[in-house]
């Protein structure tokens, strides 16, 4: 069902669902598709996580690499902006590492350049996103990962992923105002996560 992200105001074009065509439905998107649309055979695909491409990613010109690997995977661009990233939103972001010895020195690095900051939706798309982007280290990240493709060393890993559902709710908070984010259907949301 496409109300599951709120994209067109009740009006549901899932099949089976008993609310097709109209708006008459009076609760949340979220209620309608999880009481009513579930029958329409595509689980709730509303899963968001953040994705950001860090400056030395930004500098070496990697970033449709990037976005092209998630739109392969099937996911859908709710939100995307470029900005040069100020202390304070860095502090909140990073607000588990500010007591951590090399603090001073990922501020430096996430200041120095500017950041594209996006917004990812689709089904189990925290844990698939930290997949594809791989281990923190490179040395570690397998090939076939962005930062197994494309890091050099662990203080230039090209790439943030959110890793928990929590913490992309989040960090999408912190990085994005609500009218940031769209809502649209993808012509193809019913072809992919029919079951």
């Amino acid at each position: 069902c496409c109300c599951c992200c709120c994209c067109c105001k009740f009006n549901c074009i899932a099949p089976s669902c008993m609310w097709q065509g109209t708006a008459r439905w009076k609760g949340s998107a979220q209620q309608h598709s999880k009481q009513l649309c579930w029958s329409a055979g595509v689980p709730d695909v509303s899963e968001r996580t953040l994705i950001a491409v860090k400056p030395d990613g930004v500098q070496r010109r990697l970033v449709g690499q990037i976005i092209q690997r998630f739109e392969q995977r099937g996911f859908k661009l709710v939100g995307l902006k470029m900005l040069q990233v100020s202390e304070d939103l860095l502090s909140q972001h990073y607000c588990q590492l500010r007591q951590k010895p090399f603090y001073p020195s990922l501020l430096q690095y996430m200041t120095s350049g500017p950041v594209v900051v996006m917004v990812w939706e689709g089904l189990n798309v925290v844990q698939t996103s930290r997949a594809m982007v791989g281990h923190t280290n490179p040395a570690e990240a397998q090939a076939g990962t962005v930062r197994g493709d494309f890091s050099f060393h662990v203080s230039r890993n090209v790439v943030h992923a959110s890793d928990s559902l929590e913490g992309a709710q989040r960090e999408i908070q912190l990085w994005f105002q609500g009218n940031e984010l769209l809502n649209w259907v993808c012509c193809d949301q019913t072809s992919t996560y029919e079951l």
